[in-house]
C-alpha cells in the first residue's frame, strides 16, 4: 500500500490534530473505567494464555470451569488459584487440565501456598506464552519476507462460510488459487453471544463455522500449504469479538491468525453486548493482538447499513478516530489498525460515486499509515446481478484510486444467496481487471480544489469534529445510549454480559496483562474511576 504523502483534499493539519485530541479526551474516562475492572472472559483468556485448555464430558471448556470455581473471588484474578493448583499438586498444565475436565478437581478448594513460589511459577507460564507466540510471529515474518511483493495491492479479501471447517478448507484453497490474499472464516450465527468458546473441530454451523482453536489450527495449516503452492502469503481472518473477545484473540495469537475483526462499538450496537463489559474485554484482546502482530479490523462499515451513508458519513469518520485511540491505548501500532469504512451510498444518487471517492480519500488521508479495510456495497444490492457487478466494479475503482489496504470483495449475488465459488471467481476477476488497468491512477490524479470531491470531504470531516465535540461533552457511552451511532440505542446497564463484569480488588494479580503492558509500552499509571459516574448501578458491577 502506497501511503499518501501530501493532502489532495487540502485538509487542515490543525483540524486533524483537533480530532485526535477529542478522541483521546472521549476515550479517557472509559480507559479509567477499564483500568479498574476485569471480566470473566478476560480471566478465561488469561488462563488460556497460561495453557488452560480442553473440555469436560458435557463440552464445558476448562477455562469456564475454572473461572466458575473461583467466581466468588474474581476480584483477585483467576490465575493465582490455577498456579497454586499446579504447584501444590505437582502437576503439569496438561495434567491439571485433565484433572479439572475428567476428575472434577476444584482449584478453589486447594489452600493457597507460598506467594513467592506461586508468582515464580506464574512467570514461567508467562515466559512459555511469550516464547510460543514469538515463534508464530517469526514464522509469519519469514513467510512474508519470502513472498514479499507477491500479494495484490490492496489485499483481496474473500469469505468462506459453510459451517463445516473441512469444507471451508476446500473453499479457502480454491479462493487462494483464484487470487485471494485474505481468507475470512465467518463465524456461525450468534456465536458472538455465547459466553464460552466451543472445543475442537466442528462440522455444523448456521451461516458460518464455529471459531475454535482447533478450527483455527486446521485452517492455518491448509493456508500454509496454499502459501507454498501459490507463492504468496495468504492471510487468515476470524472474529475476536462478542462475549469471548479476548479468549478468541488468545487462540488466534497461538495459531497465527493474521487479522481479527475487533470492535466493541460494533458489538454494542449490532449484538446488544453490554458496553461496560465489552470495553474491558476489548482492551485485553487488543493487547494480545498487538503482541501477536495481528491486524484488527473494525466495523464502522456496519453503521451505514442502518443509517444513511450520505447523511451519517461523519459517524464513520468519528468512530475511526475513536477506534484508533482505543487501539493506541492498547499498544497497537497504526500498521495493525484496519479501520473500517464502506461503499454504501444509494446508487441512484447523482454524483454518488464522487461522494464515495471523497469519503475513501478522506479516510486514507486522515489515517495514512493504517491498512484501511474497505467494504463493498451490500445495502443497495438487488437481485439484478448485472447491475450488482457494475456496482462492485465502481467500488473496486474507488478502492484502488484511494490506496485502500484491505479490500473485501463485493459479490454480484449479494442479495440472493451465500455466494458460490463461481461468484467469488467472478468477483476476483472483476477486481483484478479494474485494479490492474488503473494501477498508477492514484499517483496521476489530483482533485479540483473547489470541486465536489474536496467540498464533500471537508463537509464530512467538519461534521465529524462537531460530532466528537458533542461526544466529549456527554460521554461516548451516553452517546451510544442516545442512538447517535447507526441510529441504534443501547442502554448502559442493558445488553448481554453485564453479570460477567467485576471490579478489581487491591490484590488483583495478572502477570500476563503486566507483561503485555510492559512489552507494548503502555502507560501503567492506573487511574481512579467511579462506577456511579458511569451510571453503573453499584450492585451491577459484580456477578
Amino acid at each position: 500500500m502506497e501511503n499518501v504523502k501530501a493532502s489532495k483534499l487540502g485538509l487542515s493539519p490543525e483540524k486533524i490534530a483537533r480530532a485526535r485530541e477529542l478522541a483521546a479526551s472521549i476515550a479517557k474516562p472509559i480507559e479509567e473505567f477499564i483500568d479498574n475492572h476485569t471480566t470473566v472472559t478476560v480471566e478465561r483468556a488469561t488462563l488460556r494464555l497460561a495453557g488452560a485448555d480442553g473440555a469436560d464430558s458435557q463440552g464445558v471448556p476448562v477455562p469456564n470451569i475454572l473461572v466458575d470455581q473461583v467466581r466468588e473471588h474474581l476480584e483477585d484474578g483467576a490465575l493465582l488459584p490455577y498456579v497454586n493448583a499446579l504447584v501444590k499438586l505437582g502437576l503439569t498444565v496438561e495434567e491439571l487440565n485433565r484433572q479439572v475436565a475428567e476428575k472434577g478437581l476444584n482449584i478453589a478448594q486447594i489452600p493457597m501456598g507460598d506467594r513467592a513460589a506461586l508468582e515464580a511459577k506464574a512467570q514461567e507460564l508467562v515466559e512459555s506464552f511469550a516464547e510460543r507466540v514469538g515463534r508464530t510471529r517469526r514464522k509469519r515474518q519469514e513467510l512474508q519476507a519470502k513472498y514479499s511483493g507477491k500479494n495484490n495491492d490492496p489485499l483481496l479479501y474473500l469469505i468462506v462460510a459453510t459451517g463445516n471447517i473441512y469444507e471451508d478448507v476446500e473453499q479457502a484453497k480454491a479462493a487462494a488459487s483464484q487470487g485471494a490474499d485474505v481468507i475470512a472464516v465467518i463465524r456461525t450465527t450468534a456465536q458472538s453471544l455465547l459466553d464460552y468458546v466451543p472445543y475442537g473441530a466442528t462440522t455444523e454451523g448456521f451461516g458460518g463455522t464455529y471459531a475454535t482453536q482447533e478450527n483455527f489450527r486446521i485452517m492455518r495449516k491448509a493456508l500454509d500449504e496454499a502459501i507454498e503452492k501459490e507463492g504468496r502469503y495468504i492471510y487468515l481472518t476470524n472474529y475476536a469479538s462478542g462475549l469471548c473477545m479476548p479468549e478468541i484473540a488468545a487462540m488466534g495469537a497461538v495459531e497465527r491468525l493474521d487479522m481479527m475483526l475487533n470492535d466493541s462499538i460494533y458489538g454494542i450496537l449490532f449484538r446488544d453486548i453490554n458496553m461496560y463489559r465489552t470495553f474491558v474485554d476489548q482492551r485485553f484482546s487488543r493487547m494480545i493482538d498487538s503482541y501477536a502482530g495481528i491486524i484488527i479490523n473494525t466495523g464502522e462499515d456496519n453503521y451505514l447499513t442502518t443509517s444513511d451513508a450520505v447523511e451519517k458519513a461523519y459517524t464513520v469518520t468519528a468512530s475511526q478516530f475513536l477506534n484508533e485511540r482505543f487501539a493506541y491505548n492498547a499498544g497497537l501500532p497504526a500498521r495493525l489498525m484496519g479501520l473500517g469504512h464502506a461503499f454504501e451510498m444509494d446508487p441512484s444518487i447523482k454524483n454518488g460515486f464522487l461522494m464515495e471517492l471523497a469519503q475513501a480519500q478522506l479516510a486514507r488521508e486522515l489515517f495514512p499509515e493504517h491498512p484501511l479495510k474497505y467494504m463493498p456495497p451490500t445495502k443497495w444490492m438487488t437481485g439484478n446481478i448485472f447491475k450488482g457487478h457494475v456496482q462492485d466494479a465502481m467500488f473496486n475503482f474507488v478502492s484502488k484510486a484511494t490506496n485502500q489496504g484491505i479490500h473485501l470483495l463485493g459479490m454480484l449475488t449479494e442479495a440472493i444467496h451465500t455466494p458460490f465459488m463461481m461468484d467469488r471467481g467472478l468477483s476476483l476477476e472483476n477486481a483484478k481487471y479494474v485494479m490492474n488497468n488503473m494501477a498508477d491512477f492514484a499517483s496521476e490524479i489530483e482533485f479540483k480544489p473547489d470541486g465536489i470531491i474536496v467540498r464533500r470531504a471537508h463537509q464530512v470531516f467538519d461534521e465529524a469534529i462537531e460530532f466528537m465535540e458533542q461526544l466529549d461533552k456527554i460521554g461516548l457511552m451516553s452517546g451510544i445510549e442516545e442512538g447517535l451511532f447507526a441510529d441504534i440505542k443501547r442502554p448502559k446497564n442493558g445488553g448481554k454480559g453485564l453479570d460477567g463484569l467485576e471490579e478489581k480488588g487491591p490484590g488483583y494479580y495478572n502477570p500476563f496483562a503486566d507483561f503485555l503492558m510492559e512489552q507494548l509500552h503502555i502507560d501503567k499509571n492506573h487511574r481512579e474511576a467511579s462506577d456511579r459516574a458511569f451510571g453503573l448501578q453499584e450492585d451491577a458491577s459484580r456477578a
